[in-house]
């Protein structure tokens, strides 16, 4: 789509939900050359320990540019949309901050973020092309260079997998068998459970089956939530609550951690980043687990979805555009940078370069028995199918939660959930008045 137009699509309306008003597109995006001398520069994020990494920066890069920049840590999620909304429109956000990629949408519908196409265009071929698109929001605009992506993968219980003659499904419906055969094997037992408090697990795997859920047509927005890949991702899974082969529990609480630990559940469908979260939840299951990519729709497929991840934007309240761009893609494409954001942040680059260096370069402690962990983390990277975010995604995911807590709890219809999710993302956008279509 021609940027104008986008503008014109975005900028109608802003997140009612998150406390905004509707805004002209001002900001310093037009006149934000780079002055001569010193340049400071603020940054807000919630990585930990990016203070130290930013000290590279300032010991290195920074102080030959004469480029300083100061981190200020914040809070993640709706939290810090809500503050950098708020700040923009007082003229006061900062000159960089750390955003997810779902937020992406609402910030730039309120002109809170540069295009900065000109200054960081040059490396888009150091990601995965449906990394880089999260970013462009499918025009020749750049709002921010990615920084840590979630590429999913299936975790799986290798001793417990040998015990029972399971095999590694490579397709859904391998999976859905595993799980009968399991269930016939070790009643007491199951695979894993469908969890409705992480909408973004959901939106991966919808993600990976080929949905869009906001797309554009003409001047219009139009909400896919219920299309029918999703609904293909939602009647298998409720399916499988249903019949009673997986757990229907949320993840994340006592009883969950429980039953990793204690192999109840033998298997997770999670993201790169589960092994701290293994580490924590089953601490004594370590050396125990494998990871092998994620189970396809079809044998000829060979895509995963993303849970998670963020980028480093620059704002147009920025008087240093073109600094504050440079800083973003050092942060996100120097080696030494992305050794740092990893050992002191816990990150998995975006970067594909870094994917198998450094820190990379062998597997997680908790993962000590699989060697090439990282290997073959990284070639799944690679296969992530692009994303189609909106500017209301805190409403769709809030729905689901609901619908989908209240269906997995009674085992009764996802796709009225899904219904239910479509409908709620679709009033809630009506009512902040961006034109959509039916």
């Amino acid at each position: 789509m021609p940027h104008t137009k986008r503008r014109r699509l975005v900028t109608t309306a802003v997140a009612v939900s998150l406390g905004a008003t509707a805004l002209a597109a001002c900001g310093s995006e037009d006149g934000s050359k780079a002055e001569s001398g010193p340049v400071s520069l603020t940054y807000w994020t919630w990585t930990p320990g990016m203070d130290k990494v930013v000290d590279l920066w300032n010991k290195g890069p920074g102080k030959k540019d004469q480029i300083t920049v100061t981190v200020k840590k914040q809070a993640s999620g709706d939290t810090l949309v809500t503050k950098i909304l708020t700040a923009h429109k007082a003229k006061k956000a900062p000159d960089l901050v750390q955003a997810e990629y779902q937020a992406l949408p609402t910030l730039v519908s309120n002109d809170a973020l540069a295009d900065i196409s000109g200054e960081v265009g040059d490396v888009k071929d150091k990601f995965a092309e449906g990394v880089w698109q999260q970013t462009t929001l499918g025009t020749d605009a750049v709002y921010a260079v990615p920084q840590d992506i979630g590429p999913m993968m299936f975790y799986y219980r290798e001793d417990l997998f040998k015990q029972y003659g399971l095999k590694v499904p490579t397709t859904w419906e391998q999976f859905a068998e595993t799980a009968r055969r399991l269930k016939k094997k070790a009643p007491d037992k199951d695979l894993t459970t469908f969890s409705a408090n992480d909408s973004g697990l959901f939106a991966g795997l919808a993600q990976q089956a080929g949905a869009k859920w906001w797309t554009t047509s003409g001047d219009k927005w139009k909400v896919g939530i219920d299309d029918a890949a999703t609904q293909k991702v939602a009647r298998f899974w409720g399916g499988l609550v249903k019949e009673g082969v997986v757990d229907n529990q949320p993840m994340y609480t006592p009883s969950w951690n429980k039953a990793l630990n204690t192999g109840k559940q033998i298997a997770w469908v999670s993201a790169v980043w589960a092994p701290g979260t293994l580490n924590t939840a089953a601490p004594d299951t370590k050396g125990k687990w494998a990871m092998a990519p994620l189970p396809q729709w079809s044998l000829d497929q060979d895509v995963t979805g993303s849970w998670g991840g963020s980028s480093t934007a620059v704002t147009t309240d920025s008087a240093h555009k073109e600094a504050a761009a440079k800083f973003a893609t050092w942060l996100n494409t120097d080696h030494d940078a992305l050794n740092a954001l990893a050992k002191e942040g816990g990150i998995y680059p975006a970067s594909t370069s870094a994917q198998l260096s450094g820190a990379f370069s062998n597997p997680p402690a908790y993962f000590s028995n699989q060697a090439d962990f990282y290997t073959r983390a990284a070639g799944i990277a690679k296969t992530t199918a692009p994303s189609a975010w909106g500017p209301n995604v805190n409403v769709a995911y809030t729905s689901f939660k609901d619908a989908f807590g209240a269906a997995a709890k009674n085992k009764s219809d996802f796709a009225a959930a899904l219904k239910t999710m479509q409908d709620d993302t679709v009033a809630d956008m009506k009512k902040q008045g961006f034109e959509v279509s039916q």
